[in-house]
């Protein structure tokens, strides 16, 4: 089965051809330009140099999210765009995840692995998974331990301490890299991996869940934190219902 995975979670991202849990190509996309301006061109590319024409893709995968909202927005539209072309089905599988299988390559049975997106705002989004004595890539290889969240590093690995009764063993991802320090200071032996392309990843679990695999339309984005526009639009509506004195209007029960 050929499966054609997508990311744009990140600036670069990345685009895979993966072919009976083969990763065939695997590649990072431009980061100079926005996905906007780059795709579908990174996908043709990667189909036209293995000789795969879209027709024959027989399964497509996006990352879901978190990451920039534009980004995602453009990523899930453009899988929905040619799967639903080529009367295909979409398999959305979450970056966080992703990441999470490529740290536990070469972990043992039990080990917690975090992963860490930058998030901006000297915020991360985060997810904590245990490795299972199982291959990887197949969903019993992890088992979430705490779902996707942001929050600024210093609370989330003071949380993660009085939760947990040991501490993740290996962090990956941008975000882990850029606070490497404050991941260190907390957990000595850590390890901290960096961000590597996620595409073949997401490829090789969407091929693992292709029978949760979902029209077109189905595919639904992972946000974690509201887009600012939202937070934006709702400050604006709770302050028109203020007095210009910045007395309440206590008819809505605001301000």
């Amino acid at each position: 089965m050929k499966v054609l995975a997508l990311d744009t979670t990140t600036r670069a991202g990345s685009v895979a051809l993966v072919d009976d849990e083969r990763v065939v190509d695997e590649r990072g996309g431009d980061g100079a330009r926005t996905h906007a301006e780059r795709l579908p061109a990174e996908i043709t590319a990667v189909a036209d140099a293995n000789q795969v024409a879209l027709s024959d893709v027989d399964l497509y995968a996006v990352a879901s999210g978190p990451g920039s909202f534009t980004g995602l927005r453009i990523g899930i539209a453009t899988i929905q765009g040619l799967a639903f072309v080529h009367r295909r089905r979409v398999v959305a599988v979450p970056a966080l995840e992703a990441l999470a299988h490529l740290g536990s390559l070469d972990v043992a049975p039990g080990t917690l692995v975090a992963s860490w997106m930058d998030a901006h705002r000297h915020e991360v989004f985060t997810a904590v998974y245990r490795a299972a004595d199982a291959a990887p890539f197949p969903p019993a290889r992890l088992g979430a331990i705490e779902g996707p969240a942001v929050g600024d590093p210093a609370s989330t690995l003071a949380r993660w301490a009085a939760r947990f009764s040991s501490m993740p063993a290996v962090f990956i991802g941008d975000g882990a890299v850029m606070y490497a320090g404050e991941i260190v200071a907390t957990n000595p032996a850590a390890c901290v991996l960096p961000p590597p392309l996620i595409a073949g990843a997401i490829g090789r679990l969407a091929l693992a869940r292709h029978a949760e695999s979902t029209e077109p339309a189905g595919v639904r984005p992972l946000y974690v934190r509201r887009p600012d526009a939202e937070i934006a639009r709702d400050l604006a509506r709770d302050v028109k219902h203020c007095s210009p004195s910045g007395a309440a209007d206590t008819s809505e029960g605001r301000c």
